[in-house]
């Protein structure tokens, strides 16, 4: 079930570079910077995925991000999905879904659900990501108020 926002972030892409082809696959490697905010408190996240066009224009990635906050609490994510290229350049939509491995501090809830993420890449890298917690649909309702509190960073 989708449930409440965790999250959101925007920055820049700082690295792309060209991976050796996987068979048919040539891959991208992109780095990246942001800032934003997860379940309330302020981040700067930094990640890496990698990207190969798939038939028919599909993109496909998959990455790691790290997060943290001001007061040194971490967020460590993994996770990817599919895309389409929606103009020049860099442009793109994505889907994306993930989980975090572990996280400490005041971003620890996220660890107790899955992700959803609607990432977009404008022409010139610069990007922008949106996260809602996504739970079973048989979570007692108990449980899935919990995830409203952790999107207020309560």
């Amino acid at each position: 079930m989708l449930g409440d926002k965790l999250g959101e972030s925007s920055g820049r892409f700082t690295a792309i570079r060209v991976l050796p082809t996987e068979g048919a696959q040539v891959w991208l490697e992109v780095s990246f910077q942001g800032r934003g905010q997860l379940l309330g408190q302020e981040i700067n996240d930094t990640g890496t995925y990698r990207q190969t066009i798939r038939p028919e224009g599909v993109l496909y990635g998959e990455g790691h991000v790290l997060m943290m906050s001001p007061t040194g609490d971490v967020a460590d994510w993994v996770g990817g999905g599919v895309g389409r290229p929606t103009g020049p350049g860099y442009q793109a939509s994505f889907g994306v879904t993930g989980s975090f491995l572990s996280a400490t501090g005041m971003l620890a809830a996220v660890t107790e659900v899955a992700d959803v993420i609607e990432y977009e890449v404008e022409e010139d890298g610069s990007y922008h990501w949106t996260m809602w917690a996504w739970t079973g649909s048989g979570v007692p309702a108990a449980q899935r108020s919990t995830q409203g509190a952790m999107a207020s960073g309560g």
